[in-house]
């Protein structure tokens, strides 16, 4: 398969662009473009160092999930199951932390949930799961912990709410025009979800759109809190949210937003836009104390962005080594996943403000589009699973056993 652009037909399947960038196919390759120049690499400069930690980095494709008729586009995790969605299905896998394995009995019936729309993004709240869809819905469904393959969830709700519609409806000043000749509530996403998060204290859901919103949600009685129109110039890919209270969004505008609530409005404010990405973001993830946010675009870049004593994020560097786009990221630990259009997954980790790439990780025979990884409490040494949905239509589970530093 040739070098491929994020522009090209291919890839408005997996639905990380917006409508402008299907416009612009004719344009040369982003591969063909410098990374970032302006960036510097944190790749490590020690070459025997980082040659030892590969060497001493053991990794292994543990099995193969088959299933999905339709390319894997969503994973989470929730206690001893994986859920997994595609083209208007979510499925769930039972874990068996003792071997750290799948059971793969009964796969057939273990369709959980059908909706409309490949579904963009899976959060998993106590007994709520929430999937966001493109066909601009979020669906609200009642899990249940009985260990079994014949698990059903309920729907619960579509997000907005009858009662949200209804209320927001009759009041004029509650519509916004979408189109010249059409109008909506502001509680409605007008185009496909495609990133959900929840607050570090489980009281709200954010969601982003294609339609250049953020809505916030309140997750007790799903009643639309919020929306922050025209949040940046084109479709929104990502969204993530630290325990301070910043909430950073990545979008085919090439820029990353930081926003935070205002205790005297009560709603959320821009406090910063960074950029340095040179074209659409597709992923963002933090760091588990928050001080590390990662930004992973079509530029085929990862750029790590840092705090300083102000709390104000700064690059600190890029790290380079996919040869297409980065489609999704993923941090558990010390460990940074990232997977991208060229098939692979690279696992990173930094120490003293400088990364090693650890691993890549080859098997899927399509684009590697979302990543979900916990420690596995099974081992005794510094060991990792990671779960990984392809364009290929599988999931892979690989076991990652990594050096102490």
């Amino acid at each position: 398969m040739g070098i491929m652009s994020c522009h090209q037909t291919s890839y408005s399947d997996y639905d990380s662009q917006s409508h402008s960038d299907h416009l612009q196919a004719n344009l040369p390759t982003l591969c063909s473009q410098p990374s970032l120049p302006s960036v510097p690499s944190l790749t490590s400069k020690s070459h025997h160092r980082h040659q030892e930690i590969l060497s001493t980095t053991h990794h292994h494709c543990l099995t193969t999930l088959k299933g999905h008729s339709s390319y894997v586009s969503s994973l989470t995790l929730a206690g001893k199951f994986l859920y997994s969605g595609s083209d208007k299905e979510i499925r769930l896998w039972k874990r068996n932390p003792l071997d750290s394995e799948i059971d793969q009995e009964n796969l057939s019936n273990n369709v959980v949930a059908v909706g409309n729309g490949a579904v963009k993004s899976l959060v998993v709240l106590a007994e709520k799961l929430f999937s966001a869809h493109q066909d601009n819905k979020i669906r609200v469904w009642k899990t249940t912990n009985q260990e079994t393959n014949q698990q059903k969830c309920t729907r619960l709700a579509t997000l907005p709410t009858l009662g949200d519609r209804a209320l927001k409806s009759l009041l004029p000043r509650n519509q916004v025009q979408i189109r010249r000749h059409k109008t909506s509530t502001w509680v409605h996403h007008v185009d496909t979800v495609s990133a959900l998060a929840l607050s570090s204290d489980e009281s709200h859901l954010y969601s982003v759109s294609w339609d250049r919103t953020i809505k916030i949600w309140r997750t007790n009685d799903f009643k639309c809190l919020e929306s922050v129109a025209n949040a940046h110039d084109d479709a929104i890919n990502a969204v993530a949210l630290s325990n301070d209270g910043n909430v950073y969004t990545g979008s085919a505008d090439k820029k990353i937003k930081v926003w935070r609530k205002s205790s005297e409005e009560n709603k959320h404010s821009l406090v910063a836009t960074l950029e340095k990405h040179m074209s659409g973001i597709n992923a963002l993830a933090l760091s588990t104390d928050g001080s590390v946010l990662y930004s992973g675009a079509c530029d085929r870049s990862i750029v790590v962005w840092e705090k300083d004593d102000d709390g104000n994020m700064v690059v600190l560097g890029a790290l380079r080594a996919h040869t297409q786009s980065i489609l999704c990221l993923a941090v558990v630990s010390d460990l940074v996943f990232s997977g991208s259009a060229d098939k692979t997954i690279r696992i990173w980790r930094g120490a003293d403000r400088s990364y090693s790439c650890l691993a890549v990780l080859e098997g899927h025979g399509g684009p590697v589009k979302c990543l979900t990884a916990s420690s596995d409490r099974s081992s005794s040494n510094a060991s990792f699973l990671l779960y990984s949905g392809s364009l290929d239509c599988d999931i892979k589970v690989w076991q990652i056993n990594v050096p102490f530093l």
